[in-house]
């Protein structure tokens, strides 16, 4: 990482500021009153595809009574968590008002915007797990129509599958219009009411998001997949039965956690990296495009909003498809290729062909640029769009049943867990490798597009991000199609109500989503590194500004990012460091959890022998009960560490050393996120490879073998790997944020050597504290004394 320019830094912070005084134009305003109308019409199509999914049958009412079940399960959780984040929310606002800023209007709305941001992540994530809550049952009650009751006339069964599968992704569709619909709602309104103040109010709606987010996915995945271990190693492993039979005491749990895991705490994931990478596009759009910057990032999604709707109707599954990905995909490539060609239009339509014809630019490096604003701006976006498809193909070839890698660890299960779990792990680093290199290709090859302006150069990769999110409508879709068809898989079984074609229906579709889920758990983090990457540019200007407004000497050595210095070379290990410890903070979460679940529902076999033969009924609300606790009480630490972190590595090494931290944390939460996500969906998938009959089936040692890896893969994939997403960016923002006054404390003429130790030691204080708090609790122990029974033919898990 090359040191900074700070002489060439601070002439174009001068440039820059002449800016502040700019507002939007006539022509501009009426385009982001149209964008924002846009937004309001993904809402509408949003509650158009509720009621055609609310329009579906229900089933019987055993499969009724069981979805109403996983609902109650699902609202009691999310209420109790949004009361303990509508707190931290409140208290973070007031935290915002004493950061440094240009002007009170950018202090309030930065502090204002931050509740919105919060806010409207809630609301995504709350809207998907609600709706996925009563689409489950329907999928469930579609495929049933597969196995007609005795003297009805047989159905056709790929008709029957495709009408499950449509009403599966229109749900998702309703949570993708939800979110591309709300983040461009809220970034318009931003550019409407603050002009030239957006920037900095935005920094504030994308925190909001972000926060949000990481405190959903991360209490989400660890109810869901403590639900899910616990369940799998009980049920399957040791009493041999299915993974949904309602013997098993975890099974409503289970269900309960598919949708406030992946549905609400995924929902809002990709809204907060829809809404932080509108933020790093308009931050830096204005430094480079002036006013046409607050306008054209906006214009980007707002296609991706029309073709979203194009991609999500396009998903009708054909006799001629392979299998449900080939629909999937069509929809997907449709809306990018539509997206792409409507970019193309709007470039040449909206932007001059020379940069010196750019209003309200004023810094030399970008005027005296030869180039065409159009082409940076059309291949930047493309490079986007090319990354998300290539991405979404790599993705499903390390996690799709019908390729080598699954086919691979499924094989391997004949040698027991030990070679699963090996295999699983080798995969899912093998993928990491290449997918990264795809990302760090398209952020280079989108920063030379700048030629030898910074400015322009990190405006591309943020151009590339919203290149990207004119898929995110339908990659939400793709995201909310794996957990309800999970559950509708689950209902089913759990009723009895649907056997035979029916059940096959279901289990074809909860393989595909398994596939789904990796996809865009591979496309979102993609999104975080294009996201960082700009707000790099961002923390740089930022720095720039308060060594102009403070008056600090350029030669300081801790305003230097260069890497050879050892402050900043240990920025680097710790941001590297951080992202490891945060994941272990949230797989051991899962452990400890799973392991109560685990007792508890031994217990319930133990101390009630009726349930195997169904003479009396496990007590599921003990296990919701257990999952509800142990999730929100281990918010607290993973949500402190991303914030704290970056304050004490800022305030006792510096803003250099706070760049290579961030550089650090992109690096490896890039292959780490990628790795954990991978190697879970291809451990899930390999587990259905073997349920669908292949060596040896339900029941075999391969199966449980396949189990085990699976249990190990379901806190990587659903748990730690997607927190990492909504983790990277909540450091970089908050690393934003505090860059100014790190500067004001540490090298301005009222510097406070004092002031900047405080705070320095608080927050490493906070950072111990609650990693010993969170490793002080206990793991559950089996207060029963008495080994679990063991199913033949199964392994026993001690």
């Amino acid at each position: 990482m090359a040191g900074l320019d700070f002489s060439r830094l601070t002439e174009q912070t001068e440039h820059s500021s002449s800016l502040a005084a700019a507002v939007l134009t006539g022509e501009n305003r009426i385009i982001v009153i149209v964008i924002a109308g846009v937004a309001l019409a993904a809402l509408v199509v949003a509650q158009l595809l509720v009621r055609q999914v609310l329009a579906a049958g229900e089933g019987t009412a055993s499969m009724k009574k069981i979805a109403a079940a996983v609902q109650e399960g699902a609202n009691a959780y999310l209420t109790r968590q949004m009361r303990t984040l509508g707190i931290f929310a409140v208290v973070v606002f007031f935290l915002l008002l004493l950061l440094p800023a240009d002007n009170g209007t950018q202090r309030w709305g930065r502090s204002l915007f931050f509740l919105v941001g919060a806010l409207f992540s809630a609301v995504t994530g709350y809207l998907g797990m609600r709706l996925a809550v009563r689409s489950n049952v329907r999928v469930a009650a579609a495929a049933r129509e597969a196995t007609p009751a005795a003297g009805a006339p047989e159905r056709d069964l790929t008709t029957v599958a495709h009408r499950a599968m449509k009403i599966a992704f229109r749900t998702g569709g309703v949570v993708g219009m939800c979110t591309v619909g709300l983040g461009l709602l809220g970034a318009s309104c931003v550019v409407l009411v603050y002009a030239a103040d957006a920037p900095k109010v935005l920094e504030g709606f994308g925190l909001g998001a972000a926060l949000i987010a990481m405190f959903m996915r991360v209490g989400g995945g660890i109810f869901t997949k403590a639900a899910d271990v616990g369940a799998d190693l009980v049920g399957k492993v040791e009493q041999g039965i299915p993974e949904d039979d309602p013997r098993n005491a975890a099974t409503i749990a289970d269900n309960v956690g598919d949708n406030v895991g992946d549905c609400a705490g995924m929902a809002a994931d990709l809204f907060e990296s829809y809404a932080v990478t509108l933020v790093a596009a308009l931050i830096l759009g204005k430094a480079a495009f002036g006013d046409l910057g607050l306008a054209f990032p906006l214009i980007v999604p707002a296609i991706g909003v029309l073709t979203a709707m194009a991609g999500i109707f396009a998903v009708a599954p054909r006799r001629s498809d392979r299998s449900g990905m080939t629909a999937i995909n069509r929809g997907f490539f449709i809306s990018a290729f539509i997206s792409l060609a409507l970019v193309a239009v709007a470039v040449f339509l909206h932007l001059p062909s020379s940069y010196a014809a750019l209003d309200g630019v004023t810094d030399p490096a970008i005027l005296a640029h030869d180039g065409d604003p159009r082409i940076l701006a059309l291949v930047a976006v493309a490079i986007g769009i090319v990354l998300a498809a290539l991405i979404q193909q790599l993705t499903g070839y390390f996690t799709e049943t019908s390729r080598r890698p699954v086919r691979d660890i499924g094989t391997s299960s004949l040698t027991g867990p030990a070679t699963v779990v090996l295999a699983g792990i080798s995969i899912g680093l093998e993928s990491a490798v290449y997918t990264a290199l795809l990302i760090g290709l398209s952020v280079y090859g989108t920063f030379l597009l700048g030629g030898a302006s910074i400015t322009l150069a990190l405006f591309a990769v943020a151009l590339a991000g919203t290149g990207l999110l004119t898929t995110v409508g339908v990659i939400v879709a793709m995201d909310t199609f794996g957990p309800v068809s999970d559950n509708a898989q689950g209902i089913a079984e759990m009723s009895g109500d649907v056997q035979g074609a029916g059940a096959q229906v279901l289990t074809d579709l909860d393989a595909v989503g398994n596939t789904t889920k990796a996809i865009t758990k591979g496309i979102a983090i993609a999104t975080a590194v294009l996201a960082a990457a700009a707000l790099f540019g961002s923390y740089r200007d930022a720095i720039a500004t308060a060594v102009v407004d403070v008056g600090a000497r350029a030669t300081e050595t801790n305003l230097s990012m260069d890497i050879s210095q050892p402050n900043n070379l240990v920025g680097l290990v710790l941001g590297a460091a951080v992202v490891f410890l945060f994941s272990g903070l949230a797989i051991n979460a899962v452990s400890r959890s799973a392991g109560a679940v685990v007792f508890e529902v031994r217990r319930q076999f133990r101390d009630h022998p009726g349930i195997m033969d169904h003479t009396e009924k496990p007590e599921y609300g003990r296990v919701v009960d257990i999952c509800t606790k142990d999730a929100l009480r281990e918010l607290a630490t993973p949500g402190l560490l991303a914030v704290m972190a970056p304050i004490a590595v800022g305030f006792t090494f510096g803003v250099g050393a706070l760049g290579a931290y961030l550089a650090g944390a992109i690096g490896t939460g890039t292959l780490m996120a990628v790795f954990l996500a991978n190697s879970g969906g291809a451990w899930d998938n390999a587990k259905k490879l073997v349920e669908d009959g292949h060596h040896g089936g339900k029941g075999s040692e391969a199966h449980a073998a396949t189990v085990i890896g699976d249990t190990v893969g379901d806190p990587f994939k659903d748990t730690a790997g997607p927190a990492i997403n909504p983790l990277l960016k909540v450091m970089n923002l908050v690393a934003l944020l505090i860059a100014p006054a790190v500067v004001q404390f540490s090298y301005g003429v009222d510097a406070s050597p004092a002031v900047r130790a405080v705070v320095a030691v608080f927050a490493a204080v906070v950072i111990v504290g609650a990693v010993y708090v969170s490793k002080r609790r206990p793991v559950a122990v089996d207060g029963g004394g008495s080994t679990p029974r063991r199913a033949p033919g199964h392994a026993s898990v001690p």
